[in-house]
């Protein structure tokens, strides 16, 4: 790769490495180009991506990054998972990981911080951002639908109560 090229690829990756909300480095040996563009399609379908990077010009490119964290993981066969949302990446990978086993995550990063395989599947198994603003909106919209049905309960109770007298005058 010639010297012009690489500068591009490193300030492409730290660009990348900024702006995620999660990176996730996972080692994808073994796997076919049609495993590989299967889960990139996935990823694409979702909003993220996978990159795969050779692990010199990634170390160069998370230096001054939250990815620098996670530099030791730069080694063998490295794919990364990259996401704004800090959910998806790590649900789509740990999904992908446990139906093909010749992807193996390694570890990753949201924010600043740090993550191994544990934090990964931990970070996986929570609701991604769309579905967490939809029970948001589920809450606070049933108050107001208790609200409107305490509200006409007394008047039903009401006017059960005056056909009781009703019906009792008329007997």
């Amino acid at each position: 790769m010639e010297k012009a090229k690489k500068v591009e690829v490193v300030e492409n990756l730290k660009g990348v490495f900024s702006e995620a909300g999660s990176v996730v480095v996972a080692h994808y040996s073994g796997m076919t180009v049609a495993q590989m563009s299967t889960l990139r399609a996935r990823m694409r379908a979702e909003g993220a991506s996978f990159k795969v990077a050779k692990n010199r010009l990634a170390l160069r490119a998370s230096e001054g990054t939250p990815a620098n964290t996670i530099a030791h993981l730069f080694k063998g066969p490295t794919g990364l998972a990259i996401s704004k949302d800090p959910v998806t990446a790590s649900r789509i990978a740990v999904a992908y990981a446990k139906e093909n086993g010749k992807l193996v995550i390694l570890g990753g990063v949201v924010g600043n911080t740090a993550l191994d395989v544990n934090g990964i599947e931990a970070l996986a198994s929570l609701p991604s951002l769309d579905e967490l603003r939809g029970k948001i909106v589920g809450l606070l919209q049933a108050p107001a639908t208790k609200i409107a049905g305490v509200l006409q309960a007394p008047a039903s109770q009401l006017a059960r109560v005056l056909s009781a007298y009703a019906t009792k005058e008329a007997a």
